[in-house]
């Protein structure tokens, strides 16, 4: 499963505070917050036990799974068991109270873990759309059945009437839903940004226009407060508008809060409280749903200006290419004459009876200046130029082997340990070995530097081989550092995309250039431990 306690510290994210506590701290603070919510919750009760029409305790339990892992997974069960022998007025039978406990970890646990499966890939910073495409149905469905088992539980324990059921156990639902569409986002979002809202008059602006909302509807008589409710829509909408997912999520738990609020001391009616509910669903899910397009605009139209940047900067290396080029043309040939008369003059000098050793050494070091001189114009030309492919048939085992004996890692990554797990009787790859070494080279060196910059004692890269389908090789190169940042994670191949003060952001777009020219493909992931970048090649098998 990919390891986000390791991205979390490296990125010093919010969240990253929290894995320093013993994991039994978190267990018990967890606990005192959900009983802390759910009572909360159950000052505006239903009539039956331990049902309440707002749940923030089902969010919070979402959120601890999401944010820390499966292993916290039990807390699920022991919190609900903890907070039903305590927050209601009538405590319910140990029996009853463990069963309904049992059904709630059991359900939420069971979501939780389905969203934290690798496959799915769940954003926990919720940065796209996605994410909540993923989170919204899975708890809806969790919730729902939660309701329906534990209505069922305590209509067969003569808590509730018969006839109580349905609404009760709709209020139920309802009532967790909102608080897994309220809550949950909201702690993903504070636990997992750097940055968040920064105080202005516009926030403030904002707040008093919730504040007024609220007075306005539930100032009214009972008659107009469901037609007066949408005046709810104007305040979070603005909110997503301007400040996106991170805003409206903070929008909408103070509003969960104040509708809470007046709702306990304006005296709505039991009847009407499912009403409010829905009404409050729909609020939450089209403000998470315009902060969520609100966000992908704004990183479409960041990625537009990095790629503008990009192409501008492209432009300016094709100019310094041709410049690069035509200066090599030009300087060459004066350099090779003063090489060759220097070398005439070392000749003549030679055969003079005099020791002409100053002379001769001044001519020897001219050659080799003029020499270097030209190998380097030569090199920066074919760098520029990036030459062409020179398709040859060549051992990948030779490959890997050469690339990592041109790694040499400093003192700072001298923890670090490279292994190859090459899989046997790999047919000959067709490729450019120079160029591909030089993607490998480039490559662990960039894992080594991860680890390194993570502070992991105990590095290790592994570069491995093996045969896939269509008689192709799939190069791969894993490390168990930190990771990439979510942020340049989907722009890893885009040129100048890097977090390096000093980098030029070539190193991925070129293999990434690279492994096209050879007829394949670079795929950049975050995995269970680390990071891994692999890349395909064809073969002799493959008849390319």
């Amino acid at each position: 499963m990919y390891n986000w306690t390791q991205e979390a510290v490296a990125r010093n994210l919010p969240v990253a505070a929290l894995f320093s506590r013993a994991p039994i701290a978190i267990g018990l603070a967890f606990v005192a917050s959900y009983v802390l919510v759910d009572w909360l919750g159950d000052l505006s009760h239903v009539a039956a036990i331990g049902v309440t029409p707002w749940n923030p305790a089902t969010g919070l339990s979402f959120a601890l799974v999401l944010l820390l892992g499966r292993e916290y997974i039990p807390w699920l069960f022991i919190a609900p068991f903890v907070s039903g022998m305590v927050v209601p007025s009538e405590p319910l039978p140990l029996d009853v109270n463990l069963l309904g406990a049992t059904l709630m970890g059991l359900g939420y646990g069971s979501a939780t873990a389905l969203l934290t499966l690798p496959k799915l890939r769940f954003d926990r910073t919720l940065s796209t759309r996605r994410a909540l495409m993923l989170l919204i149905p899975v708890a809806a469905v969790s919730t729902a059945l939660v309701a329906v088992a534990y209505v069922a539980l305590l209509a067969a324990s003569s808590l509730i009437a018969a006839e109580d059921v349905v609404p009760t156990g709709l209020q139920w639902w309802i009532g967790n839903m909102i608080g897994v569409t309220v809550v949950t986002p909201f702690l993903l979002i504070l636990f997992t940004r750097r940055r968040l809202l920064v105080p202005s008059i516009e926030l403030a602006v904002l707040v008093l226009a919730l504040a007024a909302t609220v007075a306005a509807v539930f100032g009214l008589s009972d008659t107009f407060r469901f037609k007066q409710f949408y005046l709810f829509f104007l305040p979070v909408m603005w909110t997503a508008v301007r400040f996106g997912l991170e805003g409206v999520t903070a929008g909408l738990v103070l509003t969960q809060i104040g509708l809470m609020s007046a709702m306990q001391y304006s005296g709505v009616e039991t009847s009407d409280i499912t009403s409010y509910q829905a009404l409050m669903i729909v609020l939450a899910l089209t403000g998470l749903t315009i902060g969520a397009v609100v966000n992908e605009q704004l990183r479409t139209q960041a990625q537009l200006r990095q790629n503008q940047e990009a192409l501008e900067r492209a432009a300016r290396l094709d100019t310094m290419g041709a410049f690069a080029a035509v200066l090599a043309h030009e300087i060459n040939q004066p350099l090779t004459a003063i090489a060759n008369y220097t070398r005439l003059v070392k000749m003549a000098v030679n055969k003079e009876p005099t020791d002409n050793v100053t002379a001769r050494e001044a001519a020897e070091h001219a050659v080799a200046q003029v020499d270097r001189a030209a190998e380097v114009v030569r090199r920066l030309r074919d760098f520029i130029r990036m030459g062409t492919n020179e398709m040859v048939p060549q051992s990948c085992v030779e490959l890997v082997r050469e690339a990592i004996s041109h790694c040499r890692f400093d003192s700072a990554t001298s923890n670090v340990e490279v292994e190859t797990r090459i899989a046997r009787n790999l047919p000959p790859i067709v490729c450019d070995g120079l160029q591909i070494q030089q993607v490998l080279i480039n490559l662990i060196r960039n894992a080594a530097e991860s680890i390194n910059a993570g502070g992991r004692p105990d590095g290790r890269i592994l570069v491995s081989a093996n045969l896939v389908e269509s008689g192709r090789v799939i190069v791969k190169v894993e490390d168990n550092g930190p990771g990439f940042d979510p942020d340049i994670l989907a722009r890893a191949v885009a040129p100048f995309a890097t977090t390096k003060s000093e980098g030029l952001g070539l190193g991925l777009a070129l293999a990434h250039s690279t492994a096209e020219s050879h007829g394949g493909q670079l795929s950049v992931e975050n995995t269970g431990s680390g990071a891994a970048v692999s890349f395909t090649l064809p073969t002799t098998v493959t008849g390319t």
